[in-house]
């Protein structure tokens, strides 16, 4: 079945929060990085600011400006209206408003839009659905991010984040994924499972972070080559 933008709901962050959310070091920033599901996140546009080398994959890569554009502003309050009614699931330290944290996402997505069409013709911003075999050859990239993407849509199932991850950590010296919940701010009941799967290959870590947005939300899976 083809990806479809109106399935999907844009929501992107930006470089503060993916150096917490994946305690990126400045040794980490330095490194060769692939980012999984990046969506409208501002990551990649600030880190090319910096100098810095990162690919970003994600299927709503083959839509246009225009369109993402439109499909971030049909679905931004509807984000935000759920958001309000599950006050109770976020921890409000760091963002401490509903107005806050529209403010921060909207400043991401568009600095991402202002630097996509760029962005596209550099390869920076690849269109690819996981968990098909990427283009990049073993051990591509030192470091694979994934946040707000594999665990967190546990319905996906076990296959799909068993493949995608395989792919990853062939391409990848390491992966961090954050979090380790699912969408009911629960651990993912997936975690388990995947450990089981690739512990006797990897290096496998539950690593506590510096982020917490999502109650309970502060911890991501490392896994590294052996």
């Amino acid at each position: 079945m083809p990806f479809e933008l109106s399935t999907t709901v844009p929501w992107g962050r930006n470089l503060n929060e993916y150096r917490a959310m994946f305690n990126l070091r400045d040794e980490d920033l330095n490194k060769r990085i692939v980012s999984v599901g990046d969506g409208p996140a501002s990551f990649n546009a600030e880190m090319t600011q910096l100098r810095k080398n990162v690919v970003s994959i994600d299927p709503i890569y083959k839509f246009s400006t225009a369109e993402l554009r439109q499909r971030i502003m049909e679905t931004k309050d509807v984000v935000i209206e759920q958001t309000k009614n599950n006050l109770q699931k976020f921890v409000w330290t760091k963002i401490k408003t509903i107005e806050e944290l529209a403010t921060i996402r909207l400043a991401a997505m568009n600095h991402f839009l202002e630097d996509f069409e760029k962005g596209k013709r550099a390869f920076r911003y690849v269109d690819h659905e996981m968990p098909a075999r990427t283009a990049f050859g073993n051990a591509s990239f030192d470091l694979g991010l994934s946040s707000h993407f594999l665990l967190l849509y546990s319905q996906l199932g076990l296959d799909f984040h068993l493949a995608t991850l395989t792919e990853m950590l062939r391409i990848c010296n390491q992966v961090r994924i954050f979090p380790i919940l699912n969408l009911n701010a629960e651990q993912s009941e997936l975690v388990a499972d995947l450990i089981k799967h690739l512990e006797s290959d990897f290096i496998i870590e539950i690593v506590n972070v510096d982020y917490e947005f999502q109650k309970n939300g502060n911890q991501m899976l490392q896994l590294t080559h052996k």
